[in-house]
């Protein structure tokens, strides 16, 4: 049995052969704009503080100035304790949030609503001027002291920061609990775990996931809000800077100075951050990202293979 072949329905053999489509990328002419937009803007400020009578050496002479260097001391110091008072009252709001009864609930609740509705700054002040209405402060079986004494200026802004912000890590636990599934705590009960050993070994740990992020950027928050405790004459890096540039005529200096310090240490947090989400992200993810770093050793490591190739 023989087939017929339509050979016009052939191409002859002397036809070139089809040449691949060219894909021609679209412009994007607004991107160009704004680049030149942003890179113009950027140089007039660049140009702006060049020629501004600004003492440049200034910075680097006082950066390890024995004033400042307290100054920051006490910014750190000042933002890890609040932070301790609020990560620990927040849990405890938290669950006192989640409790079924209402008194603790209410409490709870009323708590979360006064210290997330007023400004942390009114609070600091309302801490360093209660010895206008309270001449002492009466624990009776436990402790008795005049305000002024009680109420130093450390004590002033360790309540002021450390209190608002239990207010905002509540919100922040009690939607890290709400996370995990109901089923957890169910199939725990079901083993015969008490309530509190269910939080601590079970929920708990599922709801660091979601807690973390918040959690470090709250962190980095208090860094920068511990700032105003200058309010309230506590010795904080903004003071010590303020201190030194009127001392040394060099204000707008120092000023840059402790922003390039505050640059610093949330540069630091939040890569302390970054670990610590990548460790508690371990249950979620079967292959973490590389880090910057194994990035970083994965492209040095590459062009030397490459560059060992092309040798060979």
């Amino acid at each position: 049995m023989s087939v017929d072949v339509d050979k016009s329905a052939q191409p002859p053999a002397d036809a070139p052969p089809p040449q691949s489509l060219k894909a021609i990328p679209v412009r994007h002419y607004g991107r160009w704009v704004a680049a030149i937009v942003v890179i113009g803007l950027i140089a007039l400020l660049g140009r702006a503080f060049a020629t501004a009578d600004v003492n440049w050496d200034a910075i680097p002479q006082y950066m390890f100035n024995a004033d400042i260097l307290k100054g920051l001391r006490n910014t750190l110091l000042i933002t890890v304790l609040s932070m301790i008072i609020g990560i620990v009252g927040g849990v405890i709001l938290a669950v006192m949030r989640q409790s079924k009864n209402p008194v603790t609930s209410t409490v709870a609740w009323f708590y979360v609503w006064f210290f997330r509705g007023t400004p942390v700054y009114v609070q600091l002040f309302l801490w360093f001027n209660l010895g206008l209405v309270f001449q002492y402060i009466d624990i009776m079986p436990i402790y008795k002291d005049e305000w002024s004494d009680f109420m130093t200026p450390f004590l002033c802004a360790l309540l002021g920061l450390g209190l608002n912000e239990a207010a905002y890590m509540a919100e922040i636990c009690r939607a890290g609990l709400n996370a995990v599934d109901e089923g957890q705590t169910e199939a725990a009960h079901a083993l015969g775990m008490s309530h509190a050993k269910t939080l601590r070994r079970i929920i708990v740990p599922q709801a660091m996931r979601v807690i973390v992020p918040p959690t470090g950027n709250e962190v980095i928050n208090m860094l920068k809000t511990s700032s105003l405790v200058i309010a309230v004459q506590y010795y904080d890096l903004l003071q010590a800077a303020q201190n030194v540039g009127r001392d040394s005529g060099v204000v707008v200096e120092m000023l840059i100075l402790a922003a390039a310090w505050y640059l610093i240490a949330t540069t630091v947090l939040s890569i302390g951050q970054y670990y610590l989400e990548r460790y508690y992200a371990r249950g979620s993810s079967r292959q973490l990202p590389l880090t910057p770093l194994q990035r970083a050793k994965a492209r040095l490591s590459g062009g030397f293979n490459r560059s060992a190739g092309g040798a060979a």
